[in-house]
């Protein structure tokens, strides 16, 4: 029997437009990751919160101890939801998630958060490695503009070069309404 457990990763005060590394969409992204919140909440299912934190005091963002580190206040984790501290872009790297998870006894994952070409990417792929069953909620994940040879790649596009592959060989990537409908 299949348990799905929500991955809320890095939605965290610095990717907000008033952040020191601001996330194309982010309130979007924030709104559609407290509806999964709420839907999962409501239905028992176990929420995990990954919060990165940059380990030198002259990173760019995501500094520990600084409000921009903290998660947003949307959603802020509740009393007894595990909070995951990571320093690299793969959720599972070096910290307790797959340990929690598997306590947990889930076999599925939700994943939404922060940023889609990085941390959500290196997540989803991980937790496919782990062989959890992986789903991604699209237009829960945000994006940043991207400079590649000279070149500005739209945040937009970047989002979708990364949805793509996912979506091809890791696991399903469907929107917040298609996840919620298909909880409980």
């Amino acid at each position: 029997m299949s348990k799905t457990a929500l991955i809320l990763i890095d939605i965290q005060n610095d990717y907000f437009a008033d952040g020191r590394w601001p996330v194309a969409e982010m309130d979007a992204v924030a709104a559609n990751a407290a509806l999964l919140l709420a839907r999962f909440r409501e239905a028992g299912l176990p929420v995990v919160h990954v919060r990165h934190e940059m380990q030198s005091a002259s990173a760019p963002f995501f500094v520990a101890g600084t409000p921009g580190a903290e998660i947003h206040p949307s959603v802020a984790p509740a009393d007894g939801e595990p909070v995951i501290v990571k320093h690299k872009a793969n959720s599972f790297r070096d910290t307790a998630l797959k340990e929690t998870l598997d306590a947990a006894g889930v076999t599925d994952v939700v994943i939404c958060g922060a940023m889609s070409q990085m941390c959500i990417d290196a997540g989803a792929r991980a937790a496919a490695d782990f062989g959890y069953a992986v789903t991604v909620a699209s237009d829960a994940c945000g994006a940043k503009d991207q400079v590649f040879d000279g070149r500005t790649v739209a945040a937009a596009d970047v989002h979708a070069a990364i949805m793509a592959p996912l979506a091809m060989s890791y696991g399903k990537v469907l929107s917040t309404e298609t996840v919620v409908a298909g909880i409980g």
